[in-house]
């Protein structure tokens, strides 16, 4: 964007400012300095300060439409209702604060009142990746020493076999089942205590049992694809947790702030807000960006059986969606899909994404076809409880390459890669390292990678990155071996694994192939044994068997000889990757 076509006088005032407005005393997002853990930290005073406080408040909602899943409609007193019956019914099964709760299913009513109930009374929720295989989702349960795990059937059906080698889980709650009688002894219906959703309002009206609960007590346990083969459990607060809800709102000010503007006070009367969530709640994304939020603002949530285009054009219509996004890849579906014209989708007036690299064109993009709608994007990860960073209005079209600054109750560091504690000057790439009160405290069980990545509340991203005079954050490359596919982490190492036990593989190697509206997919490249044989179809249905279906190669090439190396011994991948340079599907 040129300097005249910016709005006249803007920016008028400068990121720091603009914080420092809105972080003053008496503000309704006032920062303050407190001690997590011995380390002075900026947090948002007026904070709720646990997920079950995000419910309570919630209630005063009443009988607006909270969850909105096909033709069901869950408003928040019947929400509240079911958290509260279902938190009853974990403890009458011996679930306390600390013990693992995992949920385990697709964006479904049930997965909202699953992760509350359970959080509400200070268990610590796991909710798994529902895309992950039978071995994958067992991996999870034990890791974690899950104690009570909430499913939908289809993943029931993925996990009963595995069940008797998960020893610490006492119960499980099947969600939509056809069975009536399940044939596991420690299998029961969901519905049998709940009833179906659009029953909930009838639950008793009873309060949540009392717990105390803290800003600094565990929350959550969300896992992130590692890259020694195995994913990680981030255990996060529920300070963690809850600062995504300031933060998105402060990042929303801030445009007003920029223009010289004062932002809109929060006025009750005003039309409810909806929502489109077409991002899994297992993500941070979606469960801390999107769905606390919407809890605590009193917004309708839209859910989708799964992402359709069609059928979030005729949602948005329907459901007069005022929000929607994910990742980037959404964002071009929503744009360029030619059935557009079909439907109204006047009401939209905010696309946002992260999760994964956009091209800075999405933004011009989205205006051309979304005139009023407000363009945003960040960057966070599983390890920050989703974003540290966000790009919106003016600085995101000013910008369009950058995700944004950090949060005023964050702080960006970039680091000489090699020693990690050298900090570099403005624009000098190095590794992005995120400091602030939304980070989680450590990997569970995992003190080695704990060391490496969480130190001194910072968090150390593996990412490679530059930050501008004014803050502004530019995601240069990944330090870590790592693709991401439409949102989706995938660590190459985990893959390689897969491929390398099969018999004929000798040497493997995964690569990004471009794709131009999931940013990158899998590929791998393959040096059989001498005298092995092996089709691409049989590696791809090998990894298949083992891995979750977005993480299985789109393609294999074969190599005729060992893999290229540098003198370290390590797989010169930029190399292969120009194998499948310029063929973006």
């Amino acid at each position: 964007m040129s300097e005249a076509q910016l709005p006249p006088g803007w920016p008028a005032m400068s990121i720091q400012q603009a914080h420092a407005m809105l972080g003053a005393p008496g503000s309704p997002l006032e920062v303050e300095d407190v001690d997590i853990r011995g380390i002075p930290t900026k947090v948002w005073k007026n904070l709720p300060p646990s997920i079950r406080a995000v419910v309570e408040a919630s209630r005063a909602h009443g009988e607006r439409v909270f969850l909105v899943y096909e033709d069901e409609r869950v408003t928040f007193e019947a929400f509240y209702r079911a958290v509260s019956a279902f938190a009853r019914e974990l403890q009458a099964q011996g679930v306390g604060k600390g013990d693992r709760v995992a949920v385990v299913m697709r964006n479904l009513p049930e997965w909202v009142v699953a992760f509350y109930a359970a959080a509400s009374i200070g268990a610590v929720v796991t909710p798994l990746n529902a895309w992950w295989t039978g071995p994958e989702l067992e991996y999870g349960l034990t890791d974690s020493g899950t104690r009570v795990a909430i499913v939908d059937y289809e993943r029931y059906e993925r996990l009963v076999e595995h069940l008797p080698n998960c020893p610490d889980l006492r119960r499980v709650y099947v969600s939509r089942t056809r069975d009536e009688d399940l044939a596991h002894p420690q299998a029961t219906r969901l519905e049998d205590v709940l009833g179906g959703a659009d029953a909930w309002g009838s639950l008793p009206d009873q309060p949540i049992p009392p717990v105390e609960i803290g800003p600094e007590d565990d929350a959550t346990i969300f896992y992130t694809s590692g890259t020694t083969g195995k994913p990680k459990g981030a255990l996060a607060t529920q300070r963690s947790v809850n600062t995504n809800i300031f933060t998105a709102a402060a990042a929303g000010a801030r445009v007003f702030l920029r223009k010289g503007e004062a932002p809109p006070a929060p006025d009750p009367h005003a039309p409810q807000r909806s929502a489109l969530i077409s991002v899994p709640f297992f993500h941070v994304t979606g469960c801390f960006a999107v769905l606390n939020p919407t809890l605590f603002s009193g917004g309708k949530l839209v859910m989708m059986f799964k992402w359709d285009v069609i059928r979030a054009f005729e949602l948005i219509e329907r459901e007069k969606i005022v929000l929607a996004g994910g990742v980037p890849t959404i964002a071009w579906q929503l744009i360029e899909h030619p059935a557009r014209d079909n439907y109204d989708l006047s009401s939209l007036e905010s696309v946002s994404y992260g999760g994964a690299p956009s091209a800075p064109e999405l933004v011009k993009r989205l205006l051309e076809v979304f005139p009023k709608s407000q363009p945003s994007q960040g960057w966070g990860m599983t390890e920050t409880c989703a974003a540290v960073t966000s790009n919106n209005g003016e600085d995101y079209i000013n910008r369009p390459e950058s995700c944004g600054p950090a949060a005023a109750v964050a702080k960006l560091e970039i680091r000489d890669p090699d020693d990690g504690r050298t900090v570099l000057g403005p624009n000098e790439v190095g590794e992005l390292w995120s400091f602030g009160a939304m980070n989680c405290r450590l990997y569970w069980n995992k003190p080695e990678a704990t060391a490496q990545t969480f130190v001194d509340g910072w968090v150390r991203t593996g990412d490679l990155a530059r930050v501008d005079e004014e803050g502004f954050c530019f995601i240069i490359d990944r330090a870590k071996d790592m693709l991401i596919r439409g949102g989706e982490n995938i660590y190459c190492v985990e893959v390689e694994n897969v491929l390398y036990d099969h018999p004929a593989v000798m040497d493997a190697a995964i690569v990004a192939k471009p794709h131009r509206t999931l940013g990158e997919e899998p590929a791998a490249v393959v040096t059989l044994k001498p005298g092995a044989h092996a089709t691409e179809d049989e590696l791809r249905a090998h990894v298949a068997s083992r891995l979750a279906a977005f993480k299985v190669p789109v393609e294999v090439r074969f190599w005729p000889e060992t893999l290229p190396r540098n003198p370290n011994g390590k797989i010169l991948k930029t190399e292969l990757k120009k194998l499948f340079q310029g063929e973006p599907a």
